[in-house]
């Protein structure tokens, strides 16, 4: 099967200019689980055009990444970052499912209309709608065909704010994605240690906590799948 993974195309804080962009290893885990197992994974970016990666997210790769992040060598893998199309001009009945790859970028445009649009469609679908750790801005505020929130009564996780703290991000980010979760969804849930896998599967709405819960996110995925 075919699915899409969305990455935002912020690539600074708006106020310090401190780059940011998509957290790799949480692209590298999820493609990894999927296409190991025969899927096809499509990566998007909200504007299009050349995904930046979070430096940071090079620099934590035993904590953060789980380990040496080998795709970053691979240059094939790579050059899908260089050009990906925007996701207006995705064929979205071509996909199982979408993924919203974390990043601080997320918090700038996964809240936009056109990101609404495209995980209101999925769901209304009734096809599988994954995020991770700041992938779930892209689930905020967004109303389906019959007029209700998708967040309305679900259960899902997303980066806490005790990992904004430890991140050391909480005066650059334009919001507390936790308390924006706590707010709309039925039920928010962490991990009892920060920084550890959690992963939360409601129905066809799975979310995973951080950057350590990635690879969880896509084998909940092929569970949802049916592998």
């Amino acid at each position: 099967m075919k699915f899409l993974a969305l990455s935002t195309s912020v690539h600074r804080y708006t106020d310090s200019g401190i780059h940011t962009g998509m957290w790799l290893g949480e692209y590298t885990h999820f493609y990894d689980v999927l296409t190991e197992a025969g899927h096809e994974v499509t990566l998007a970016s909200v504007d299009g055009g050349a995904v930046s990666i979070d430096p940071v997210s090079l620099k934590t790769p035993v904590i953060q990444l789980g380990g040496t992040n080998k795709r970053y060598e691979d240059r094939e893998f790579m050059n899908q970052l260089d050009d990906t199309p925007a996701i207006a001009d995705v064929n979205l009945d071509e996909f199982a499912g979408i993924y919203l790859i974390g990043g601080h970028g997320t918090m700038f445009d996964f809240t936009n209309d056109e990101v609404k649009k495209a995980v209101a469609q999925f769901a209304d679908a009734d096809k599988i709608v994954a995020a991770v750790c700041h992938g779930p801005c892209g689930l905020l505020d967004v109303t389906l065909a019959n007029g209700t929130k998708l967040l309305d009564g679900r259960h899902v996780t997303g980066y806490s704010w005790t990992e904004e703290k430890l991140a050391r991000r909480t005066e650059e980010v334009p919001f507390s994605l936790e308390e924006k979760l706590r707010d709309q969804a039925g039920e928010y849930t962490t991990a009892k240690i920060p920084m550890t896998k959690h992963v939360v599967v409601d129905g066809k709405l799975i979310t995973g906590q951080n950057p350590t819960s990635a690879a969880g996110v896509g084998e909940a995925v092929l569970e949802a799948l049916g592998k």
